[in-house]
């Protein structure tokens, strides 16, 4: 069985982003896949990951947070724009809640949605779950940029 390549294989193969850059290869290699409403990842730590015994590290979660929403927001914004291809977007602003811990044991799931959006801009609202439960959320904005600025052909 063939396997279904990620957003970020199939757009951004020379990435070297360290949470989502398929082509870094000390990087987190989040794979985000469109689900109905948005988009969606699984995501598994190793013991370097954690903070202490069995916990994921934050700062890990809002790696995999900001990755996965920023990605939500560029093929939202390629959707809107009729594009054959997402714009290259940054974090413009990002806020992440973590509201319990997360166990470094077993599979996350990311799921993320375009909350508000404009021309170049979206607001997206995302969360991570483990066995079940929502341990941590984030609410972000994502811009897509001009050529004058030097993430503009990252991928």
């Amino acid at each position: 069985m063939v396997e279904t390549p990620s957003v970020q294989e199939r757009y951004a193969a020379a990435n070297r982003c360290f949470g989502c850059g398929p082509a870094n290869p000390r990087g987190l290699h989040v794979r985000s896949f469109e689900e109905p409403g948005g988009l969606r990842a699984e995501w598994s730590a190793e013991p370097h990951h954690e903070a202490f015994a069995g916990a994921v590290n934050g700062g890990i979660l809002g790696t995999l947070l900001d990755c996965h929403s920023n990605w939500t927001a560029a093929m939202h914004l390629m959707r809107q724009a009729g594009a054959e291809r997402p714009p290259c977007t940054v974090t413009a602003e990002f806020h992440v809640r973590l509201l319990r811990v997360t166990p470094s044991r077993g599979p996350l799931t990311l799921h993320a949605r375009v909350a508000e959006s404009a021309a170049d801009r979206a607001t997206v609202e995302a969360r991570v779950e483990a066995g079940g439960q929502t341990t941590a959320t984030c609410r972000g904005v994502f811009v897509a940029v001009k050529e004058d600025h030097p993430a503009y052909h990252r991928w």
